[in-house]
C-alpha cells in the first residue's frame, strides 16, 4: 500500500527501512541549510549579492517541508490513531512536532491568504528558525536528552524552586543594603533581581554591582552559592544521560552475538 510506504519513509520504527534513513538525512540536511540561509540573509553584503538565490532556496525548502507535512498528515491515522480519521488529523496537527512543522510553514503562506502589516510579517518570519527544532524528530541523541529531562523532572523542579528562592532572598537583602547608596542601580526589588541572576550564575556583567562592605560580602556569598546551585541541574542531567545511554545500549544488544540490533537495516 502507498500509505504503508509513506509511513515507513517518514516515521522511524522497528520496520527499519533504508528508505527511512535516506529520507531522514535529506530532511535533516535541508533543515540545517535552511537555518544557514536565514543567517546569510541577515548579512547585508551577502543578501545584496545572493538574495535572489536565497529566496529561491527558501521557496524550494518550503515546498519540500509542505510535502513532508502533508505526508505526515496523510499517515496520521497510523502515527496518531484515534476513533476517526479527522481526530487523527487533529491529534497530529496539535502535537508538539505537528505545531513546530506548521509554525515553520505559516510565515510563507500567510501573506498569500490575508493582507498583513509588513512589520508584523518580519517578526513572524523569525519563526522560520523553528525548522531547526524539526531535527529533534530525526536525531536519537536529542530525543534521549528529552527523555532524560522528563525522567529527572521532579528533581529539576525542586532545584529550580530552590534557585528561585535564593534569587528572591538575595534580591530582598541587596535592595535594603544597597538601595539607599545606589538608588539608580537598585531602585526596587524587581530591578535588583537582575543583579541576583547575573551574580548567582557567576556571569557578572558588571553593569550593576555593590559598593558597600556588606553588599560586597553578600555578593560574594551569592556567587559562591551559585557555583553549587547552577551545577546541580547540570549534574542531574549528566547522570541521567549516562544512565540512559547505558540502558539503551544494553537493550539494543543481541543477547547471543552482542551486536547492535537497531543498526540492522534489511
Amino acid at each position: 500500500m502507498i500509505k504503508t510506504k509513506i509511513y515507513r519513509a517518514v516515521e522511524k520504527g522497528s520496520h527499519g527501512r533504508r528508505m527511512n534513513v535516506v529520507f531522514d538525512y535529506i530532511i535533516m540536511s535541508l533543515i540545517l541549510l535552511s537555518v544557514i540561509s536565514i543567517i546569510l540573509e541577515s548579512v547585508p553584503e551577502i543578501n545584496s549579492k545572493f538574495g535572489y538565490q536565497l529566496r529561491i532556496f527558501n521557496i524550494f525548502s518550503i515546498v519540500v517541508f509542505s510535502i513532508e507535512y502533508l505526508m505526515r498528515l496523510y499517515v496520521s491515522d497510523l502515527t496518531h490513531p484515534s476513533t476517526t480519521r479527522f481526530k487523527s488529523y487533529l491529534k497530529f496537527m496539535f502535537s508538539l512536532q505537528g505545531l513546530i512543522d506548521l509554525m515553520a510553514l505559516i510565515p510563507f503562506y500567510l501573506p498569500m491568504l490575508i493582507k498583513i502589516d509588513l512589520r508584523f510579517l518580519r517578526v513572524l518570519r523569525l519563526t522560520r528558525f523553528l525548522r531547526v527544532l524539526k531535527v529533534n524528530r530525526y536525531n536519537n541523541s536529542l530525543n534521549l536528552i528529552g527523555a532524560v529531562i522528563k525522567e529527572k523532572k521532579p528533581e529539576l523542579l525542586v532545584t529550580g524552586f530552590v534557585t528561585f528562592l535564593v534569587l528572591l532572598f538575595a534580591s530582598f537583602i541587596m535592595y535594603y543594603v544597597e538601595g539607599e547608596k545606589q538608588p539608580e542601580a537598585f531602585p526596587n526589588i524587581l530591578a535588583t533581581f537582575w543583579w541576583a541572576i547575573a551574580t548567582l550564575t557567576t556571569v557578572g556583567y558588571g553593569d550593576v554591582y555593590p559598593v558597600t562592605g556588606w553588599g560586597k560580602f553578600i555578593s560574594g556569598i551569592i556567587a559562591i552559592l551559585g557555583i553549587g546551585i547552577v551545577a546541580l541541574p547540570t549534574g542531574l542531567i549528566s547522570a541521567g544521560f549516562m544512565d540512559k545511554i547505558g540502558k539503551t545500549k544494553q537493550s539494543n544488544e543481541c543477547p547471543h552475538c552482542g551486536k547492535d540490533i537497531e543498526n540492522r537495516i534489511p
